[in-house]
């Protein structure tokens, strides 16, 4: 998957989840459709982020994401059956590491933003869902759209997403083949070391922030 592409799919999540306020009061879909224009403005707008600004990528992935996004689920379910074997400060350290890399990886996407569109999908689910798929496509002059899902549950702090699907391709099972064979040649310490490592060398490239 491309920085584009996940550029794309910071953009929808940024729109998608403003605020705790507005994430409990509407259904997924009718939050999206509120809050995307809104939101897709300022960035168009905002000449630092355009013009390759990770920082301050970065503090806005901060603000509008981090809070609505189950990264202990998107952890253990990137882990996979790993995750039992892990000890509750392995799996602490795990979650935290594994939410740096993926903050870290989409403000550094998110400059690639070059005025995309997107079309959110009416959602299929009933009032009484607790999980739901918002469906929604990115279009670009010149390339073929992109079809990027959100997976999320209702949580007595809102809804939160605990996976995306960009183009067929599940975010937590892409990483769950290499966090598997890291896990195998090095333990789950060695899986923890090497994501740390990581966030490491894209906080270099972001300023040190």
């Amino acid at each position: 998957m491309t920085k584009k592409i996940f550029a794309c799919c910071l953009m929808l999540a940024s729109a998608l989840f403003t605020g705790p306020a507005v994430a409990e009061d509407l259904m997924p879909d009718a939050l999206v459709r509120h809050v995307t224009d809104e939101v897709l403005a300022i960035v168009r707008s905002d000449q630092a982020i355009q013009s390759g600004d990770a920082r301050k990528a970065l503090t806005l992935v901060d603000e509008k994401v981090l809070p609505h996004f189950n990264f202990r689920r998107m952890t253990m379910l990137a882990v996979g059956k790993d995750w039992r074997t892990a000890t509750p400060e392995q799996q602490g350290r795990l979650t935290d590491a594994f939410r740096t890399l993926l903050i870290r990886t989409y403000s550094n996407a998110l400059t690639q933003y070059r005025n995309q569109t997107i079309d959110v999908k009416p959602l299929r689910a009933s009032p009484d869902d607790k999980q739901v798929k918002v469906k929604t496509e990115v279009s670009q002059v010149g390339a073929q759209p992109i079809g990027i899902d959100y997976s999320l549950e209702k949580t007595d702090r809102g809804w939160k997403v605990f996976d995306v699907i960009v183009a067929g391709v599940s975010l937590v099972t892409n990483y769950r083949g290499s966090f598997g064979d890291e896990i195998h040649a090095k333990g789950v310490d060695g899986l923890i070391a090497s994501i740390e490592a990581k966030n490491k060398s894209l906080e270099a490239e972001q300023g040190g922030r």
